[in-house]
């Protein structure tokens, strides 16, 4: 055999390495659930692999965790027989903690400073087998793949180094040892070794694993500690809040609690059972498509596989949770699944039952509604285009930002405070709140009192060409067309807007000066206090659309939209007193850049030489106006 090699972890996993070593954790025993979780998953995927490879079917037949206990020699030793890893698994999972997440979870570990750290950060960061070096003063492991013959140890002190050789083991899966700290006289340390305490701890977090735990005894006899009942086939009144929870921080890894619990059994022609939680936190990569999804799919309460998202739509995949069909063949493939009209039936009913408990959450709490909408509004959205059976049902649960001030609103809100003429819904895209707030588009709607929403989210530049209306009310982008509000009767007898033909002649002459950037210059009846704003046709693209498809390579024309002025504003007014007296003014043209820099930066936008715009705007200023 190849002689024992010696590693150096990364930068990053030497510093978490020494904060996971020296921090004092609210509940050290956080390390076995994890362990006992980290076992659980390698049986599952031996259990799924041998349902496709008769060669792994024999290996499958008594799955088990086994813990052992010696408190003479200081250790504790969690086995399972589960798939193994070869050494290039065993380098990637377990030699390498500089993943994802690791530098963000060394962030927060630093900021915090000195005290206590509680069991959540372990989960969030996707780290658990490190916890063990919490309590371990050097940790072994080895491992052997189903398939393969050779087995590996990996060895750690904890120091930033870990050495690799290949030994023998008989069968597969993995060993973990962990030389347990000296508890010296340590009052809120507990005997890791002690049978009593591990029975305790396993217990409490894992009686609900799907596979025999058993604690291995000095003669060599097995007790069993978990009870290994299937969490979601029992009735709902039978299972307590906490072991809800423990079940969902069992499959998610997350220790905040669940913001939403949703448990339901479908009956008749497709039968399956769904236990689902909103998780409370957005995980740190939900808008990265490959990033593993939490639903796990299960066939008689044999587990197949998780990250199953043919069973949800993508706009629900911040889900955690499982799906137990009564129905489907246990030897089903991805492939399989993909084309299952009983899959697409599960994938319909699922998200008809999560639509509903979440309009019952804005109706029932709308604090815990709001939260929730800002960790996953923007994803929920997705559903609105993608989703045409489910459109209007997650259009009555959206929150929208307004031009008004009492926070976000629902649409059916929008709609019942609507004053009397009003016969759309009228909306602004931009690329932040304050912005759309304070777009020029808005003033005469501001004016005459018509509530506009704002939508910030890129996601919204992708809905709102194709959602044509709600409840009978058309939408209407006030940035396009020439969409005006309806009068209350006041405030438009006030408005002076000055005939066309008194500017045909400066509205000319502006357009050629912009041809390259604008379709047409012409006046605003939109307009009240800004000088200038662009506006689209109806089915043009906004900047924001433009800007997102470029940044996604396609190649986009420029679109040149209209540049509206108010001829009321002073700016406006010295324009065409200049024009007026001489229309070959170098001036003109100034003013020209200036009214279409003003008006693409007032939505928003970007200007290609800013340089040049800054340079007009300095002149102009310079001038006596």
């Amino acid at each position: 055999m190849p002689d024992k090699e010696t590693y150096q972890f990364q930068a990053e996993a030497r510093q978490l390495l020494d904060l996971m070593i020296h921090s004092v954790y609210s509940n050290r025993d956080i390390f076995l659930r994890e362990l006992v979780s980290n076992a659980s998953d390698a049986l599952d995927k031996l259990r799924f692999e041998a349902l496709t490879d008769e060669n792994l079917a024999p290996l499958a037949e008594d799955l088990h965790i086994i813990i052992e206990t010696d408190p003479g020699a200081g250790t504790l030793t969690i086995s399972d027989n589960g798939i193994g890893m070869n050494r290039s698994e065993l380098v990637d999972f377990i030699g390498t903690i500089a993943r994802s997440g690791t530098k963000e979870y060394v962030r927060v570990l630093r900021e915090r400073g000195e005290g206590s750290f509680p069991e959540e950060l372990i989960g969030q960061f996707g780290i658990g087998f490190y916890s063990s070096f919490m309590v371990a003063e050097r940790v072994s492991l080895v491992t052997r793949r189903a398939d393969e013959g050779t087995a590996w140890k990996w060895e750690s002190p904890g120091d930033g180094t870990y050495t690799l050789e290949e030994v023998s083991r008989e069968g597969q899966g993995t060993t973990i040892t962990l030389f347990l700290k000296k508890i010296n006289g340590d009052e809120t340390s507990r005997d890791y070794s002690d049978p009593s305490v591990v029975r305790e701890i396993i217990r409490r977090y894992s009686d609900f694993v799907a596979w025999p735990i058993r604690m291995k005894s000095a003669d060599g006899s097995l007790e069993n500690l978990n009870s290994m009942k299937a969490i979601w086939t029992r009735p709902e009144g039978e299972v307590s809040e906490e072991e809800y929870e423990e079940f969902y921080r069992h499959i998610s890894h997350d220790w905040n609690k669940p913001a939403r619990r949703i448990f339901f059994k479908a009956e008749g022609g497709m039968e399956f059972r769904a236990l689902l939680f909103i998780p409370s936190k957005a995980p740190l990569g939900i808008f990265i498509r490959d990033v593993f999804r939490g639903i796990q799919l299960y066939i008689r309460r044999v587990f197949i596989m998780d990250d199953c998202r043919e069973l949800i739509p993508e706009y629900l995949r911040f889900l955690k949770g499982l799906v137990d069909s009564e129905d489907l063949p246990l030897n089903i493939s991805r492939e399989m699944l993909q084309q299952s009209p009983q899959v697409e039936t599960i994938r319909k009913s699922v998200a008809r039952k999560v639509l509903d408990s979440l309009s019952g959450m804005l109706k029932e709490d709308r604090e815990t509604y709001h939260s929730f909408w800002k960790e996953y509004g923007k994803v929920l959205k997705e559903g609105i285009f993608s989703d045409s059976r489910n459109r209007d049902r997650i259009l009555e649960i959206s929150l929208f930002d307004t031009t008004g001030t009492d926070g976000p609103v629902t649409l059916d809100e929008y709609l019942a405070r609507m004053p009397e003429g009003q016969d759309s819904i009228y909306y602004v895209t931009a690329p932040s709140l304050t912005v759309g707030r304070n777009a020029p588009h808005l003033e005469s709607f501001t004016e005459r009192g018509h509530e506009v929403l704002v939508l910030s989210d890129p996601v919204d530049e992708i809905w709102s060409p194709v959602v044509l209306e709600y409840k009978g009310k058309k939408f209407s982008s006030v940035s396009k067309g020439a969409v005006q509000p309806p009068s209350k009767g006041g405030p438009e007898a006030d408005v002076k807007v000055a005939p066309p033909e008194d500017l045909e002649s400066l509205l000319k002459d502006l357009g050629d000066v912009l041809s390259d950037d604008v379709k047409d210059v012409r006046v605003s009846e939109r307009l009240r206090t800004s000088p200038s704003c662009l506006v689209g046709e109806a089915f043009d693209l906004t900047p924001q659309m433009e800007a997102f498809l470029r940044a996604a390579g396609q190649d986009v024309p420029k679109v040149k939209r209209s540049l509206e002025i108010n001829p009321s504003h002073p700016l406006v007014e010295k324009l065409e007193k200049i024009h007026q007296e001489d229309p070959s003014d170098p001036r003109v043209s100034r003013f020209a850049r200036v009214l279409y820099g003003l008006a693409a930066l007032s939505e928003g936008g970007s200007l290609v030489d800013p340089a040049a715009f800054s340079r007009e705007v300095a002149e102009l200023l310079a001038e006596p106006l």
